[in-house]
């Protein structure tokens, strides 16, 4: 009489009906951002830069609403995201403060304007939820904001706002045309 080992396909049996996943689940999921506010404020008053992509990419073009920027000015300026794909609209902007080690934004212009990040996480790296724009001379620039998720914040050249070795992977992307006068 022949013995059959039942062993092995007991643990495989056990393993494929486990209560526990076999995937982790990432608990810093990448959220959908329809919508990134940029407000700015100079002497007092405020002006907007909007992006609104409902459908994500491709369908519908994105709504941008742009105020007009004044030349050799200097702005303070905030970032707001949201998913407004769900009813309510879902604010991300606490997410990305709450989980500021693993994120962070980046602006570049193809003119003379620059920006300056007014924030940083507990390690002393910059976000750029908070930043300061200084416009350069009148022109049409456009802007490129850019949030990172888990880019190396210890490179030199990341820690000052260049992209180009940050690594991570895009959270949302975006072009701004923005008129300075």
């Amino acid at each position: 009489m022949k013995k059959t080992k039942l062993l092995p396909i007991s643990l495989l049996a056990i393993s494929l009906f486990s209560c526990e996943p076999n995937d982790p689940v990432d608990p810093n999921q990448e959220e959908l951002i329809t919508t990134v506010n940029l407000d700015l404020e100079s002497n007092g008053l405020t002006y907007s830069l909007n992006y609104q992509d409902l459908d994500g990419d491709g369908g519908n073009a994105p709504v941008i609403t742009l105020d007009t920027l004044a030349a050799n000015s200097t702005y303070s300026g905030s970032i707001t995201l949201f998913n407004e794909s769900v009813t309510p609209a879902e604010e991300i902007t606490p997410e990305i403060f709450d989980e500021a080690s693993d994120h962070q934004f980046f602006f570049t212009s193809n003119g003379t304007s620059s920006f300056t990040y007014s924030d940083q996480d507990n390690d002393g790296n910059p976000i750029g939820l908070s930043f300061e724009l200084t416009t350069g001379n009148a022109a049409n620039e456009t802007f490129t904001i850019t949030l990172r998720h888990e880019p190396d914040k210890s490179a030199t050249d990341v820690s000052s706002g260049d992209i180009t070795n940050a690594g991570g992977e895009t959270d949302i992307e975006i072009a701004l045309s923005v008129i300075i006068e």
